[in-house]
């Protein structure tokens, strides 16, 4: 959970400490949106490559491996002299991100099954999910107090923790005989995203008719194309396709593209929107989300059992609608918000939506697999996660403008609304419940017998 914890903690921390960031280093948006993406990057491209590592290294092996390298790039980023030096420092912590969260969710299906499985999960989705969710308080904290440096230089104390408790576990690692890495695959995936997030996002200073444009998208997109084509012909490909063939995988894979994307816009905007339009300081800005964070606490252990005993097709179906609504309620907010009455009430409904959603959308698709395939499923369900959120976030310039205002935030919030209601009706109509075990009519009959 510590582990998760970090990489999370760093895809949401950051979105408070923008508006410090673009002052004291310069950059507007543009600078904003890549100290997001170049992050998002590396860590879902190289998420898959993962994988493979930890099945030739060893999952603890990896995890050291990433936690230590998350450490270092961390504090690169916490003295960068520029803005340029920001971006490669989170690139550079998008690649250790990689590393930490498939190793550490595969840990714990590798010690649950069953009921007992969704419900580990829901915890550990809980932990990760308030990291998420509570990194803009966090931050909100640090730039206002010690200034936005810390909001990476506090990453060292939870990474010194979890090397402590990997010492301390002492599990025995794990490593595959005959393994090869698709290191082809891997660059492939890397230009595939790169290409067309650096198009969407530097679109605004250049054009769409400039070569520095529309070059690197084509290059890109027929990079992401020879990727698939990789995939499909590779002996030991990153991803697997034929995962995508059971059903639950497929569907939970795809309403987490639109839900994770829906995350990262309404994240980064509405904390934007408040400090940039509202005028409030960091810190109160960030605590607007603070009720999401104890809806998660709360409840996401209690949905994800749920989940398990009467099947997640309800609450993966439901859950995000209920949230995408949440969002809707908050078009009322003007440049002088009132937060009772304006974000308050659609935030608390998001929180419920969200907090039934998650536990059991990550345990459905991780269920759906072997385990054995846990590894992989997991590297290609966050990378999903990540991917939808850096596409996303290269296309807020796209949504709100080059400036954002009112229009602007209301624009964002319909958008993060709409793809939140599109990933529950995906749940609801492609999702399947495990059947029961048939019951013997022996069974049955004695069942019956006891009742009377």
């Amino acid at each position: 959970m510590l582990a998760s914890f970090v990489s999370f903690l760093d895809s949401s921390v950051i979105n408070v400490a923008l508006p410090a960031i673009a002052r004291e280093l310069g950059g507007g948006l543009t600078t904003q949106q890549w100290a997001v993406d170049a992050y998002l990057i590396t860590l879902g491209s190289l998420i898959l490559l993962a994988g493979s590592l930890s099945d030739v290294l060893g999952r603890v092996v990896i995890l050291r491996i990433g936690l230590v390298g998350f450490g270092v790039t961390s504090l690169l980023c916490a003295f960068a002299p520029t803005p340029e030096v920001l971006i490669v420092g989170r690139a550079l912590q998008g690649v250790a991100g990689a590393l930490l969260v498939p190793s550490s969710l595969a840990l714990i299906t590798s010690s649950y099954s069953g009921v007992a499985r969704a419900k580990a999960i829901g915890q550990w989705t809980a932990g990760t999910t308030v990291s998420f969710l509570a990194g803009p308080l966090l931050g909100g904290v640090l730039v206002d107090t010690v200034g936005w440096r810390w909001v990476f230089g506090v990453n060292v104390l939870p990474i010194a923790v979890t090397l402590v408790l990997l010492f301390v576990l002492k599990q025995k690692d794990v490593r595959k005989a005959g393994v090869r890495i698709d290191f082809v695959g891997a660059a492939l995936c890397v230009l595939g995203l790169g290409g067309p997030v650096y198009a969407l996002i530097e679109r605004s200073n250049y054009g769409w008719g400039s070569p520095v444009i529309f070059v690197p998208l084509g290059v890109g997109i027929l990079c992401f194309a020879g990727f698939i084509w990789r995939q499909k012909t590779a002996k030991q490909p990153l991803m697997p396709l034929g995962l995508f063939a059971v059903r639950n995988f497929a569907v939970g894979n795809i309403a987490t593209a639109f839900i994770y994307a829906a995350l990262s816009i309404g994240g980064f905007i509405i904390v934007l929107f408040l400090q940039q339009v509202a005028g409030l300081p960091a810190t109160l800005a960030a605590l607007a989300l603070l009720p999401v964070s104890v809806l998660s606490i709360a409840l996401s252990s209690l949905f994800g059992s749920l989940a398990g005993r009467f099947g997640p097709r309800l609450f993966m179906g439901l859950g995000p609608i209920v949230a995408g609504v949440g969002y809707l309620l908050m078009l009322s907010s003007q440049a002088n918000v009132d937060y009772w009455s304006q974000l308050l009430p659609g935030v608390i409904l998001f929180g419920i939506g969200m907090t039934a959603t998650v536990a059991p959308l990550t345990a459905t698709i991780l269920g759906s697999i072997s385990e054995q395939q846990s590894g992989i499923g997991s590297a290609i369900n966050n990378a999903v996660s990540r991917v939808a959120g850096l596409v996303a976030i290269a296309l807020i310039g796209v949504i709100v403008g080059d400036v954002l205002d009112v229009n602007g935030f209301h624009r964002a919030l319909a958008v993060t609304a709409g793809l939140l209601i599109v990933g529950g009706i995906v749940s609801a109509i492609g999702i399947q419940n495990a059947r029961k075990p048939a019951v013997s009519a022996s069974a049955s009959a004695s069942e019956r017998g006891a009742e009377v």
